[in-house]
């Protein structure tokens, strides 16, 4: 592979204006693509296949002709002024006005009147309209939801307060923003310290945008095709833009060492993609895969941010492996150090390793500190990972609501005002669909079906029932005493669930219970239990990896062990902040709750390929010192002198993208951008820089023993490429010229 990555490194640098080409009129392609194709609609069906939920959904769908369950809904909110009634002349004649008006509205399906439907509160003080719609939220046009804020406007002119929940009128995410130009900003500081070269810091920039600039453009160019969200979209920019910052960063870096040791430009570009971009396509492959095996959760949602965010992943490798060495064809020397520049490049200088470098750098100081008192550092590492990890135990996934947006939003004044004039179980109710085809008297079984429901504990009132057409199909609501994301409203669905044997013994009908709230518990329950099948799997998976790799049965295992403390560290500081409220409020989180469903899933995915990345850039350099005759304790040391910098900048420039999306008003968003933001920081910083040489030096030579009989085995990948050993000197050689291959000191 080293080889085949050496060719292309030379090629695109000989080739690079052919190579820049390419990728400016794939860009080109994508983007008109993207601007032609008509605009994204997630058709949202079906949201997890096989809950309970999901299935009553689905049925509601089918049985109820004519009605599209995705449509966007307004639940709009009444309150009387003090001391006043919503009943009274002047109030009850602003609100029929603007449900007449809301009905009028060519998109809307329906718009009921709070007082013909009961729903006003018991003191008169808060009512409600539920207003739905025939198309999807994102399907609405400014024109159709003006009509609707014009008659909101005028039942506020008249006196009452009304604020709107639902998603008729929410603001629809928008991708893109300040979140990726804070996190390139941070990127370019990081870069210009890094590399003190202007040149140097924005080459990994320009590259990283144009492959965000391609994965984003195909996302939008393929939105229609197969429903993909602008959510989707931004998990794909995150990822894509730290990892190609990143990448781009590895082979420049390389290449900067390569010149530096005296090879001519096009030599060093070749080498440097046969070395560090070998790394590169092994370390995208690992976030690939990870990002890949998100699709057999079994929840359409998660394998399309999956997929995407794995497309953006190949985008990124892609252009680091060709665009990146044909730009350093451009401008060959401009991203040396100014040192370099003017004192030119050291011929044929021989390399140092741990034993006779006496002045080193910070990594290798780094590197002795750590092998000085390695047990010291390795339990520190591990207690104060595993303390971070504690609150991981108490996790409670759910999909958060309104209740989780700021106060300033309509969508949570409106939630606060139901619960207020309702009670709390309102703003969850759970909606129950009876299949009564069966039975001989449909309206007899679902009336003894909305009585049993009804007398349940933890169930405040339930509504009429409403029957299909054929009358063979009944709908109605029950709405808990607590909210939508207690314990208590969870175990009133299980009981509810396990009273249905009997009643459908007695009935011959059958129901199932469905809406937001149960559809939330299901899909957190059901993500709750796959997290550990696919936490082991992608354990496994570690270990096969780094074994090819590394050749060593210890050190797959090491990484494994740190890579499973970065996660759970991760998310015990994610539940510390966002479920336990913990400093919420430097984060912008104002009302603290169950961690999003798909996020642990999601971040355990991620930090997977993050973590390999960091364990093959630095313990390949370790691995290629140990074999070329570099004692355990000497290699630790000269891996750390060679790559540590590059690592440790990396992470901040991840660290600095991921948490840009903090300030997203998403969320998820918000909520990915911050556990990621931590992960790296602890993976890196703590596994990788202390935990990884701490073992190695407790190990020594035993870190890299293999058996025989495995190493027969096992396919020999050449990660680091160390088997490129053409000297400076003959670096210039003949057009075509190829590296030598040598054997390792060591097996």
């Amino acid at each position: 592979m080293a080889t085949f990555l050496y060719r292309m490194g030379r090629t695109a640098f000989q080739r690079r204006w052919l190579v820049t080409l390419l990728w400016v009129l794939l860009l080109g392609a994508v983007g008109l693509g993207a601007a032609k194709a008509p605009a994204s609609s997630d058709d949202g069906t079906s949201f997890m296949p096989g809950i309970e939920a999901q299935k009553a959904f689905d049925l509601i769908g089918e049985r109820f002709p004519g009605t599209d369950a995705n449509g966007a809904s307004a639940r709009i909110v009444f309150v009387a002024p003090e001391g006043e009634k919503v009943t009274a002349s002047g109030n009850r004649a602003a609100i029929d006005a603007l449900v007449r008006e809301a009905a009028d509205e060519p998109e809307v399906a329906g718009a009921v009147s709070p007082f013909t439907a009961g729903a006003v509160s018991k003191d008169g003080s808060t009512a409600y309209a539920t207003v739905n719609f025939k198309v999807k939220a994102a399907d609405l046009t400014d024109a159709d939801k003006a009509l609707l804020e014009k008659a909101i406007d005028q039942a506020r002119d008249a006196g009452l307060t009304v604020e709107v929940g639902g998603d008729a009128l929410a603001e629809q995410p928008e991708a893109g923003g300040s979140a990726e130009a804070v996190g390139i900003g941070l990127a370019a500081v990081v870069l210009l310290i890094t590399f003190g070269s202007l040149a140097a810091a924005g080459l990994p920039l320009l590259t990283a945008v144009v492959g965000v600039g391609v994965s984003m453009a195909s996302i939008l160019a393929l939105g229609s095709t197969f429903g993909l969200s602008l959510t989707t979209g931004t998990l794909a920019t995150m990822l894509g833009l730290a990892v190609g910052i990143d990448y781009a960063l590895f082979v420049v870096s390389r290449y900067r060492e390569e010149r530096a040791n005296g090879h001519d430009p096009r030599e060093a570009a070749g080498r440097a993609v046969g070395t560090a971009g070998s790394a590169v396509v092994f370390a995208g492959l690992t976030v690939v895969i990870a990002l890949a095996g998100l699709s057999v959760v079994g929840v359409p949602m998660l394998t399309k941010m999956g997929l995407c965010a794995a497309g953006a992943v190949v985008v990124a490798v892609l252009v680091a492996l060709t665009l990146v060495p044909a730009l350093l064809g451009m401008w060959p020397n401009a991203v040396l150090s100014r040192g370099v520049r003017k004192r030119g490049p050291v011929a044929d200088q021989p390399s140092t390793t741990a034993g006779n470098d006496t002045t080193g750098n910070g990594g290798s100081r780094w590197a002795r500190f750590v092998l000085r008192r390695p047990m010291t550092v390795l339990v520190a590492s591990v207690v104060g990972l595993g303390a971070l990890a504690l609150p991981a135990a108490h996790l409670e996934m759910g999909m958060p609501g309104a209740e989780s947006k700021p106060v300033s939003s309509t969508e949570r004044r409106a939630y606060d005002a139901l619960a207020d004039g309702f009670g709390a179980g309102f703003n969850g109710p759970l909606t129950i669909v009876v299949d009564a085809k069966g039975a001989a008297e449909p309206k007899t079984v679902v009336n003894e079906i909305v009585k049993k429901i009804g007398a349940t504990r933890g169930v405040v009132s339930v509504s009429p029932a409403q029957f299909n057409p054929a009358g063979d199909t009944a709908l109605f609501s029950a709405v808990p005493t607590a909210g939508p994301n207690t314990e208590d409203t969870k175990n009133l669905v299980r009981t509810i669930r396990s009273e249905r044997a009997d009643l459908e013994r007695k009935t011959a009908a059958t129901f199932e219970v469905t809406g937001s709230t149960a559809m939330n518990i299901d899909i957190a329950q059901a993500l709750q239990s796959t997290l550990v099948p696919y936490l082991a799997v992608i354990v496994i998976l570690a270990l096969l990896l780094l074994l090819v790799v590394f050749r060593s049965v210890l050190v797959p295992v090491k990484a494994a062990f740190g890579f499973l403390l970065s996660v759970l560290a991760s998310l015990g500081s994610v539940v510390a902040v966002f479920q336990w409220g913990w400093g919420a409020s430097l984060f912008g989180v104002e009302q603290a709750g169950p961690i999003m469903s798909l996020m642990p899933i999601f971040l355990v995915g991620i930090v997977f390929g993050l973590a390999m990345d960091y364990e093959v850039f630095l313990v390949a350099r370790m691995r290629e010192a140990y074999v070329h005759g570099d004692r355990a304790p000497q290699a630790i040391v000269s891996g750390f002198r060679h790559s540590a910098r590059v690592v440790v900048a990396a992470a901040v420039i991840m660290i600095a993208v991921f948490s840009g999306f903090i300030a997203s008003g998403e969320s998820m968003i918000k909520t990915i951008g911050f556990g990621l933001a931590v992960a790296v920081l602890f993976d890196a910083f703590v596994v990788r820089m202390a935990l990884v040489p701490a073992v190695l030096a407790l190990l020594g030579d035993k870190a890299w023993w293999l058996p025989a009989w495995l190493d027969r085995l096992l396919p020999h990948v050449d990660v680091e490429g160390a088997g490129l050993t053409v000297p400076p000197a003959h670096g210039t050689g003949p057009e075509g010229s190829e590296p030598t291959q040598q054997e390792p000191a060591r097996v």
